[in-house]
């Protein structure tokens, strides 16, 4: 079948099986390698990534589901100032290690603060935001700890990053 879909901003059409996963779309059709498959089940938030503005386990998604979708990996984030400032967060807080996870995480990060902005937060609702993605090798305090750096940064972060 022929999708016509929006990755980053840009117009793709590609020919794809039904069936075939959004994970693999990005990584083996498109070369957007930033966006990892961890267990392939969509437990561990590796591929999550934009789909129509919404968090999605890009391992979960087959092609029949993209005609038309705006994606957003975060290979096209990396030049907006807010994911920067995650960037650093996170390095300046020891939350990254092998980095496999990060990507994930990184996306689930520009979500919470898109939905937490401008109010208190706990450590208990911060882990249940980030209940979908898992990493081996941080534990979760650093990880925590540069989300609340972020958080309390106030960072700006557009309801759409493109069109």
């Amino acid at each position: 079948m022929i999708i016509n879909f929006f990755v980053n901003g840009k117009k793709r059409e590609i020919e794809a099986d039904p069936l075939d996963r959004l994970l693999d779309i990005l990584r083996d059709e498109l070369h957007l390698t930033g966006t990892k498959e961890g267990c392939g089940e969509g437990e561990c938030g590796a591929c999550t990534v934009f789909m129509n503005n919404k968090l999605v386990n890009s391992c979960l998604v087959p092609a029949m589901h993209l005609d038309g979708a705006h994606i957003v990996t975060i290979d096209g984030l990396r030049n907006f100032d807010f994911f920067k400032k995650i960037q650093k967060s996170y390095a300046d807080n020891g939350a990254v290690q092998c980095g496999f996870c990060t990507p994930g995480f990184v996306m689930s990060t520009i979500n919470f603060l898109r939905e937490y902005s401008n109010r208190n937060v706990t450590d208990d609702e911060i882990k249940d935001a980030f209940a979908g993605n898992i990493c081996r090798c941080t534990g979760f305090e650093k990880i925590i700890a540069a989300i609340k750096e972020l958080h309390a940064m106030n960072l700006e972060i557009p309801e759409k990053f493109y069109g």
